[in-house]
């Protein structure tokens, strides 16, 4: 499932959906690497 998060307060990553952290925050996957941000709501 595809998701996005912001990191910050203007940059704004889309990548697969990896977990939740209990603190509300999800993390996502690009390539190689994982982003930690809050979600996007729709």
């Amino acid at each position: 499932m595809i998701r996005t998060i912001t990191i910050g307060s203007c940059i704004s990553v889309q990548g697969v959906f990896e977990r939740k952290d209990p603190n509300g925050k999800i993390a996502v996957r690009v390539g190689d690497k994982i982003y930690v941000g809050k979600p996007v709501g729709a």
